[in-house]
Order: structure tokens, then C-alpha cells, then sequence
């Protein structure tokens, strides 16, 4: 309230269309990514095979978005720009919603702060076309076209000029609008896309034939690159009515940042951080710190399951169970990361023979000779002095850096996943031989791994121990907090923490995890609550006790520099290829790297 005039009562009063469309637009338009977003979401819920989008100065010029969907007629046209005016829904149901919009505020919306032209011709009538700028709505005017809709918008926020001033760069808005085209792209395979930039072609998916799940992997493999398929896991899983599939890459095969993770929840690209945090909690313990998993993940469920009306852009969801739509996430990657057969990411391989680059040619020049040093041999002498001296049967004349094993009394199989063991290098690296090539195994993080699995499988089967506390811990919380993190005691009395009320907001810790006996609970049940207000679940207590597991995994497992022989070796690989998430170690790392025979063929410029 103003304090200089303290009597003066404000005034309500009703909006003009004008600028109740334009905050409408504030809304739904962020930027150019935005309307470009609606535009093509239009095409899909039409009916369309074919898009194309044409765009100049990153959408601010321009945006064109071409069709071949169902169309519209002319008495049609103007009621499309009429805000909340849709032929998706019949508003009886707000939770049954079976198309990307729904709420009749795209076109009004973009008409409110842009120049707008919308063309369009239905089966069996003539096209027309109606503008409207800045809010003003143009007469309806016959036009030709084909089949479907063309929506061209020109100087983009003229009508707001101080929106323009929060715009990005050119370039940066066209990387978003590309981001958004790509996305959608993936959404629904079985249709064409294009995106051009003042008539250069940016981006290209011809529509993918064959099952969805097969037009899937294609499209990915257009979008997201050849190298995210070979290392990627398919994905698909149901529990109570929800089923998600796609893929996820290989830990091994990760990001820097979480810029390969695409989420779908019934075809709608979200950034869900439900869902984000559940894709987070799936590679819990198999990535690097500071390392993101890469990922493409469809939710498919009833629309009454879930709530897409919830964030003014749709880009947010609202399960009406998020804690099961949660644990079907997390359950079926670490399914998934579990089964898999032995594979190593194949970039992997591409690092190897990086660092196998020969040393440049100049560098092992040998050194002048003074003018007045004393005749050397010549390599022909040397070279007979060398076969005077060597055996006569075959092999080195001096001892090998390796240690080369024999055969063992049972070989392993020829067709083993990890090959059978040949010799060990330095102590540490194990080398197999595999039917089309090698393998090199880090011993140390190999074990660890190994022995990490083995503890937690114990932890899992006894449930964790608890250790009684003398004196029970008081934690004072506000008292919805208190009653937020008791519903959840049944769960983290399974991990060792027992915890009870103690009145008003107060609870009582009265065990701990014995495998955690420094524990700052207060700062743990802070963190918990922390986590189950953002995300509804916390895997911190998890964490803590399988960072012990992993340390404890780390002090018993072989140790770099002890000798193994050849039956070592080989049920070590054999161990491996029994055990879940052996193919990194406990910090996210490989525990091995496939090099294949082409592989091998390269290092010595053989291939062809």
C-alpha cells in the first residue's frame, strides 16, 4: 500500500483484451524457442507427417512453420485467435489430455506481441488466410495452399519492446530453437521435421519406418549420434500402469553435464526434476563425481495418472503417485545397468589408440657423433654379434617386462565375454585374449567393484544392522517437517535408522546404522527432509552407507603391484562377468578396455 496516501482506496479494474493477451503471452512465449515449441506442437496435434520450420535473425525475424495436417477452414480461422478457444478438448475433463495443447492461448498469445499470418486449407474447402497484429485482428482473405497449415510470425515482441532487451544472442536462440525442434523430433519419429535458418538447412530427420520401438532407435541414432546406441541399454519396463521406455547409455559412457538427458512423460518433452532426480538416483554408484548419465526415457500412462496442466509452458509434470512413477525409473535403470552383458563403452576403444599416438619422428633423432669419437660397429656387425649370442630355440634373449602366463590346466572359454587371461603388465593390468581381440582389465578396480557388490548383497539380504544409541538424539523440527520424515520411518528403519516421535516437532534417533558410528544425525535428518520436500524420496542414507561399503571394498580388494598367476586372473574375468556393474569400479571409472582386432590393426597402420 502507498503510505504517502494511506486513505486512497485502489481501484479494481477489468483488462483490456489487449493486455490480457499480452500477459498471457509473457507467460506461455519466453522466447522465440517458445512459440516455435507451440507452433510445431499445433502441426503434431493436427495430424501432420511433414514439418518444416524457417527461421532468421534466432526467430526474432522470423518463424515459419509449415504443415500437411488436417488444416482448418475459413470460419475456423478466426476463432482460433479467440483466447481459450481449442478443438482438443470440450473442457469436461482437465485431467483427460491426449494432445500437447489444450488451453486455446498459443495464437492469441503470439498475435498479442508479433505480426502473425495464419494460412490454412482443410480436405474439401478452400484455403484462407487471417492476420493479426499486435492484438488487431485483420478481415479473412481467400488464399491458395495446399493441404494443411502455414503459420509465418514476423518481428517477434515488437509489441513488448522490453522482452527483446532479455533475449540471447542470435546464436544462442537458434541453438535453443534447434534444441526444442530435436526434442519434439524424438517425440514422434514417424514424422518428417526440417529446420532452416535464413534458407540454410540446420537440421534434417526424415520420418522413420518399422514399430515405434525400432523408429525409436533410429531417430536417436539421427539426433543424439551412432556412438549413444552402441553404448546404450534398452529400456522398457511396466509396474502398476505406468511403463517407460527407450535407452540409457553405459556409465561408462557419460556426460560432463546433463545436457544428453531427454525425458518424455505420454510424447510431452519434459524437465521434470521428479523424473531428473530419479535418472540422477538409477547411476547412483556406477558414475564418476561430477560425471551425468546420457539418456533418452519415455513415461507412458493413463492422463488421468498424471497432471500436465501445472506450469504455464507445460514443461513441468504432476504424478498423481510420484513415488511409484520414482521407484519404476530407478528400478528398471539399475535392472537394466545390472543385466547387462560385460560391455565396455566404445569410445573407450577410441581413447585407447589415442594414447597409443607414436612418439613424432624428430624427437628420437639420435644425438652427433664428435668428429673425434672412435669408429662405432655397424648394425651389421651388431646384428651378427646379437645372433651369436642369441639361443637357438625361439623366443626373447632377455626377460620379458611382462610376466607371460602359460596356459592353465583349464582353459578358459573361448567364447568368455572377457577372453582368457594371457599375461599381467606392471603387476596391475591383466591382458585376455577374446575371439576378435584384447581386453586390458585394472586388476585393483576390477576387485573393488567385485567386492563392493558382494557387501552391499549381504547388506541387502540381513537387512543393515542398527546399533542402539545410550542416550537417544533429540532433533527439534517444525512440526510438519516432524511429521513429513515419520511417515518415511518404516523405510529408514530398513537402512539402521530408527527414529520416533518425542512430541510436538521433536523426534527421537534412537539406533543408527552400526555400519556408521560418527554419524551427524541432525545433519543427515535435515538433509533427508531436504530431499523428500524437493523430490519426494531421499537416497542419502543409502549413500552414506554404500560410500562405507565402497571404502571398506576398496582396503580388501587386490591391491596394485601383487603378482596373480594365470587361474587368478581368469576367475577374476569369470567373477566380472557374473557381477552386476562390473564394468566400472566403485568411483565410476572402467575396470576394462576392449581393444578389437581392427582396433589392434589400426596401431600399426594396417587397416584399410
Amino acid at each position: 500500500m502507498n503510505s504517502a496516501a494511506p486513505n486512497i482506496r485502489p481501484v479494481i479494474r477489468q483488462l483490456d483484451e489487449a493486455a490480457a493477451n499480452r500477459i498471457a503471452a509473457g507467460e506461455v512465449v519466453e522466447r522465440p524457442a517458445s512459440a516455435v515449441k507451440e507452433l510445431v506442437e499445433n502441426a503434431l496435434d493436427a495430424g501432420a507427417t511433414r514439418i518444416g520450420i524457417d527461421i532468421a535473425g534466432g526467430g526474432r525475424d522470423l518463424i515459419r512453420v509449415t504443415d500437411d495436417g488436417c488444416g482448418m477452414t475459413a470460419d475456423d480461422l478466426p476463432l482460433a485467435l479467440a483466447r481459450h478457444a481449442t478443438s482438443k478438448i470440450d473442457g469436461t475433463d482437465l485431467l483427460d489430455i491426449r494432445s500437447f495443447g489444450f488451453r486455446g492461448e498459443a495464437l492469441p498469445s503470439l498475435g498479442a506481441v508479433a505480426r502473425l499470418s495464419i494460412t490454412s486449407r482443410a480436405a474439401g474447402h478452400e484455403a484462407a488466410q487471417i492476420t493479426v497484429e499486435g492484438g488487431r485482428i485483420g478481415p479473412l482473405r481467400p488464399a491458395a495452399g495446399n493441404r494443411g497449415t502455414v503459420v509465418e510470425l514476423r518481428d517477434l515482441f515488437f509489441a513488448t519492446p522490453a522482452r527483446l532487451k532479455f533475449l540471447r544472442s542470435e546464436r544462442a536462440e537458434t541453438q535453443a530453437i534447434a534444441d526444442v525442434v530435436r526434442r519434439l523430433a524424438m517425440a514422434e519419429p514417424h514424422v518428417a521435421f526440417t529446420l532452416t535458418d535464413s534458407g540454410r538447412e540446420i537440421f534434417r530427420a526424415d520420418a522413420e519406418q518399422g514399430d515405434l520401438f525400432g523408429a525409436l532407435q533410429s531417430r536417436l541414432t539421427r539426433i543424439m549420434g551412432r556412438d549413444f546406441i552402441d553404448n546404450a541399454l534398452p529400456i522398457d519396463a511396466t509396474r502398476d500402469g505406468i511403463t517407460l521406455t527407450g535407452f540409457a547409455a553405459l556409465p561408462t559412457y557419460s556426460r560432463g553435464a546433463a545436457v544428453a538427458q531427454h525425458l518424455f512423460v505420454n510424447g510431452r518433452p519434459v524437465r521434470d526434476k521428479l523424473l531428473t532426480g530419479a535418472l540422477r538416483a538409477g547411476y547412483m554408484d556406477v558414475l564418476a563425481a561430477g560425471r551425468h548419465p546420457a539418456a533418452a526415457l519415455f513415461v507412458t500412462c493413463d492422463p488421468h495418472l498424471v497432471d500436465v496442466n501445472v506450469h504455464p509452458a507445460k514443461a513441468e509434470v504432476r504424478f498423481r503417485d510420484p513415488a511409484m512413477a520414482r521407484g519404476l525409473v530407478v528400478s528398471a535403470l539399475r535392472h537394466a545397468l545390472a543385466m547387462a552383458a560385460p560391455r565396455a563403452a566404445t569410445t573407450l576403444a577410441d581413447a585407447t589408440i589415442a594414447a597409443f599416438r607414436p612418439e613424432p619422428a624428430t624427437a628420437a633423432a639420435p644425438p652427433m657423433r664428435p668428429l673425434n669419437a672412435p669408429p662405432r660397429p655397424g648394425l651389421a656387425a651388431l646384428a651378427s654379434g646379437y645372433a651369436a649370442q642369441a639361443p637357438l630355440h625361439p623366443g626373447f634373449a632377455e626377460a620379458p617386462a611382462a610376466r607371460v602366463e602359460p596356459p592353465p590346466e583349464q582353459p578358459a572359454p573361448a567364447d568368455a565375454p572377457l577372453g582368457a587371461a594371457r599375461a599381467q603388465i606392471h603387476e596391475n593390468w591383466i591382458i585376455a585374449q577374446t575371439a576378435d581381440g584384447l581386453v586390458i582389465v585394472d586388476q585393483h578396480a576390477a576387485h573393488e567393484r567385485l567386492v563392493y557388490e558382494r557387501l552391499k548383497a549381504q547388506a541387502a539380504a540381513r537387512t543393515v544392522p542398527a546399533q542402539a544409541l545410550l542416550v537417544p538424539e533429540i532433533v527439534d523440527l517444525p512440526p510438519a517437517d516432524a511429521a513429513r520424515i515419520l511417515e518415511f520411518a518404516p523405510e529408514l528403519a530398513e537402512l539402521g535408522l530408527v527414529i520416533e516421535a518425542f512430541g510436538g516437532g521433536a523426534i527421537a534417533v534412537r539406533e543408527v546404522p552400526a555400519i556408521l558410528p560418527r554419524l551427524n544425525v541432525a545433519a543427515l535428518i535435515r538433509d533427508i527432509l531436504d530431499d523428500l520436500s524437493d523430490l519426494g524420496a531421499s537416497d542419502r542414507l543409502r549413500a552414506r552407507i554404500d560410500a562405507v561399503l565402497s571404502s571398506m571394498a576398496c582396503h580388501g580388494s587386490v591391491r596394485s603391484g601383487r603378482r596373480m598367476n594365470g587361474d587368478e586372473m581368469n576367475a577374476l574375468l569369470r567373477e566380472m562377468e557374473r557381477t552386476p556393474n562390473s564394468g566400472q569400479c566403485n568411483h565410476g571409472r572402467p575396470t576394462w578396455v576392449r581393444l578389437g582386432l581392427n582396433d589392434i590393426e589400426r596401431l600399426f597402420g594396417r587397416s584399410g
